[in-house]
């Protein structure tokens, strides 16, 4: 029988399992579909305001962490198919232009793509960008899989440092309805509050106002009681159904 402890670091997304599951529900929303690791060469512009969006993670050419990987994609391999695109990356960076990109940026992307040392590039950059910030805060609230997925899911999404519907932002407006586990709160009631509070930031942007990410999927988990994210998980994105068995 497992202990609470036991339970605890078994419910954990650092575990390669748990990363691989978090990996194929964020590609269900990103992607429409759970093969995360056929997304390394996904590229387009989907109108959002932030230019190309790109990869495992969705990348934008116009928030910076596009010109990030493709800078480490560089130090890696030097010579690579992306690097001539640098200048222009560093100059549409904050913008949702396309200049110096196109007509071949698309093509390279996908080529690129195919090596993997810009594969490894953009795990490394996910990790240092995405998911081991968003492990950490939820580390310290002490929230178990499912809230370390939801924290991820948000970063991913909004981002962090820029401004109030960033992670961060969404975090704060969360702590201003319920307490984390951490604080002595009851790790449900947070989770709903940093949904609701999600839910809120989603709503403010009109790219992102469809909020069945959390609606039909992590909210569902969270309904069930299911904070360890055990498997089988079923959910629904965008009207499209999807199963981790």
């Amino acid at each position: 029988m497992a202990t609470t402890t036991g339970t605890a670091q078994a419910a954990d997304l650092n575990d390669p399992r748990m990363k691989d599951i978090a990996m194929q529900i964020v590609s269900s929303a990103e992607n429409s579909s759970t093969n995360w690791k056929a997304q390394f060469g996904y590229i387009e512009d989907i109108d959002d305001g932030r230019g190309y969006t790109a990869g495992i993670i969705g990348f934008c050419s116009g928030t910076g962490d596009m010109l990030d990987l493709v800078e480490l994609y560089q130090q890696r391999k030097p010579g690579n198919v992306l690097e001539k695109y640098l200048p222009a990356l560093r100059r549409v960076n904050g913008t949702d232009s396309h200049a110096g990109l196109d007509p071949n940026y698309t093509k390279d992307w996908k080529t690129a793509a195919k090596d993997s040392v810009f594969k490894a590039a953009q795990e490394s950059e996910r990790d240092r960008v995405y998911f081991n910030p968003a492990l950490r805060q939820a580390k310290a609230d002490g929230v178990r899989a499912l809230g370390q997925f939801a924290y991820y899911d948000a970063i991913v999404m909004h981002g962090d440092g820029w401004g109030s519907l960033d992670f961060t932002g969404i975090r704060k407006r969360a702590l201003g309805k319920a307490k984390p586990p951490s604080q002595g709160g009851n790790e449900t009631t947070w989770l709903n509050a940093f949904m609701d509070a999600r839910v809120w930031t989603m709503k403010q942007e009109p790219a992102h106002e469809d909020t069945t990410r959390v609606d039909t999927a992590q909210r569902v988990w969270l309904k069930a009681g299911n904070l360890d994210l055990n498997t089988p998980l079923r959910w629904k994105v965008y009207g499209q159904s999807f199963e981790i068995k």
